[in-house]
Formats: C-alpha cells, sequence, structure tokens
C-alpha cells in the first residue's frame, strides 16, 4: 500500500467504524474516528451539536477535525458528511487511500433505523434518501476505491477490503 492511511468514507450505517477498527487491528495499524474526536473535542454528541447549533456547524467543526488531523499507519473513519467540504476531502486526498464503503440504499435504511438521535448532517426537511442520492455522487466522486460492502459481517468486511488494498490497487 502506497499511502500510509486509509480513508473509509461513506453514508451513516455504512460500516465505517465496524470496517475500519478490525481493518486496522488486522493490518497493524491505528484507528481515528473522526466522530469520536469531535465528540471529545466540543464535549457533546453529534446530535447535541445538530439540535443546537444546527447542521452546518456540524459540518464546520468535522472540516477543522479533519484539517487538523496529523496521523500516520491509520485507519481513519470520517464521518458520512465530510464529502461536503472540498477542504477536507483534498486533504484526505493528500495523506491517505480513499475508500467508499458503498452499501445500497435499503441496506441504510434497514441498517439505520430510528436515526433520531445520530447525529446527522443534514437539512431537517431532506429524507434519507435525498440524502443517499446526493452523498453518493459526492462519495464516488472522491473515491479512490469504491468498495461494495453487502457483508452482513464487519469482520468478512474487514478482511475482503484487506484484500484488495493488500494488492494495492
Amino acid at each position: 500500500m502506497g499511502r500510509m492511511n486509509v480513508s473509509l468514507i461513506g453514508m451513516p450505517s455504512s460500516g465505517k467504524s465496524s470496517i475500519g477498527v478490525i481493518l486496522a487491528k488486522m493490518m497493524g495499524l491505528d484507528f481515528t474516528d473522526t466522530d469520536i474526536l469531535i465528540q471529545n473535542n466540543t464535549k457533546k454528541t453529534l446530535q447535541q451539536i445538530v439540535d443546537g447549533e444546527g447542521y452546518l456547524k456540524l459540518r464546520q467543526i468535522e472540516e477543522e477535525t479533519i484539517l487538523s488531523l496529523n496521523v500516520k499507519n491509520s485507519i481513519i473513519a470520517t464521518g458520512g458528511s465530510v464529502v461536503y467540504s472540498k477542504k477536507a476531502m483534498e486533504y484526505l486526498k493528500g495523506i491517505s487511500l480513499i475508500v467508499y464503503i458503498k452499501v445500497d440504499f435499503d441496506q441504510i435504511k434497514k441498517r439505520l433505523g430510528d436515526y433520531s438521535l445520530r447525529g446527522l448532517a443534514k437539512p431537517k426537511d431532506q429524507t434519507i434518501y435525498q440524502m443517499y442520492e446526493e452523498r453518493t455522487a459526492l462519495y464516488e466522486r472522491y473515491a479512490d476505491i469504491v468498495f461494495e460492502n453487502h457483508f452482513e459481517n464487519a469482520t468478512i468486511a474487514a478482511e475482503k477490503l484487506k484484500e484488495i488494498l493488500d494488492e494495492g490497487i
């Protein structure tokens, strides 16, 4: 693998964090979850930020968090809305290989369930389907690799993704 980091992008519930932490263990890399960094830095949940300051504020904090990353040999699980920031995505491109974890809409909807406490960085009137459609184009634009995650088990998905990364694609 040519670059020292791998950034995982994709919809909420696509498996970025679950696959990422397992992949990091398998590859002997560190694991960084930007949603957790945001929560630690702000002392608020993502939902508290959205409720108190709005989804655009969460996106701004997300961008600042990404731009402040200084990691090496790390799997980076990003928030689902990172692709709205050109600056953040260009930064990630510079420090990592970007993998879009793609999951079909029906699966995302099923996995998300009641998303009222997930802290989704989206307008209140935007449906999950509209968010999916809008973001999919962005994920595909920035991805170095599109990884179709149709696996029910994060360990199997991580093993498959590791095989792809080991091939150096």
